[in-house]
């Protein structure tokens, strides 16, 4: 017996992949920005490191929002 995959599936699949990885490649463009910019502001003030920390945790969030798009999509597909 030979397996099918529904190409309507197929594409969900290949969708909550795109979600995923547009996310976490938002999130590596977007730090390696403000890691740059932050380590040279440490380098003149460290009493400016927690900033500069906070500001590197806040793209994170593209990589949340991406996780939570593919999962959206993944459950709707496990839906009978």
């Amino acid at each position: 017996m030979v397996a099918t995959l529904d190409p309507g599936i197929a594409l969900a699949y290949v969708a909550a992949a795109i979600a995923m990885a547009g996310g976490l490649i938002g999130t590596g463009i977007a730090q390696s920005g403000i890691g740059a910019a932050g380590m040279g502001v440490v380098a003149e003030k460290p009493e400016r490191q927690g900033t500069v920390l906070f500001f590197l945790v806040i793209p994170e969030t593209l990589f949340i929002f991406g996780f939570v798009v593919a999962l959206i999509i993944m459950l709707g597909i496990l839906k009978p």
